[in-house]
């Protein structure tokens, strides 16, 4: 998180616990969906990934990291692999914001069909960079591991869950609860900023 005012690192630290809190309500639960022991499993905690990148930024990542963390410590998963999926979970959530923005340049919506196929690809991209990493820092460790069923495990969980129940979820927040993703709310932090310093 980059420096700020008082008041803004407030909301921000006080949203990054907020958003591990939500993490653990929503891992937890599956933990018991082990596919290789102390490796994987399925994680539908992975759909509010892409909602962390796309609604938080930074903070959102990093949360979502932390959480991850966490819930491999209280699931007595903690293996040395873990630093991996640390990284690869933070860059995962940092990829869907940053790739957005860079595809799409504007707020996020899957209002329209190019932006719901853009979305799809942006998950597509990112997954593949965290198997990848994932993948990697497991093998390393420990060589011995099933590769396929892991990579299969590791990308359809960070694939099928945030296309078909992270995009619902986002569309509920922005059109029912109308809570503004990270670019609208930085705009309109930009215009109160802007009218303030008008003489």
């Amino acid at each position: 998180m980059r420096k700020q005012s008082s008041p803004q690192f407030r909301r921000e630290l006080g949203r990054f616990f907020l958003l591990i809190v939500i993490h653990m309500a929503v891992s937890l639960p599956f933990k018991v969906m082990i596919m290789i022991p102390g490796f994987t499993d399925i994680r539908p905690v992975t759909c509010i990934q892409p909602l962390f990148g796309l609604f938080y930024g930074q903070t959102g990542a990093l949360a979502f990291a932390v959480g991850n963390l966490i819930s491999d410590i209280l699931s007595d998963s903690l293996q040395w692999s873990c630093i991996a999926g640390f990284l690869a979970n933070y860059l995962y959530v940092v990829l869907i914001y940053k790739l957005w923005h860079a595809i799409r340049k504007k707020a996020f919506s899957l209002r329209q069909a190019k932006d719901f196929f853009a979305y799809i690809a942006i998950v597509l991209l990112s997954a593949a960079v965290l198997t990848a990493i994932i993948t990697l820092g497991v093998y390393a460790v420990y060589p011995q591991v099933d590769l396929p069923t892991l990579i299969g495990t590791i990308f359809c969980n960070n694939t099928i869950f945030p296309v078909v129940l992270g995009a619902p979820i986002m569309i509920m927040m922005q059109e029912e609860f109308h809570i503004p993703d990270l670019w609208t709310r930085r705009m309109r932090e930009k215009e109160e900023r802007e009218k303030t310093q008008t003489p």
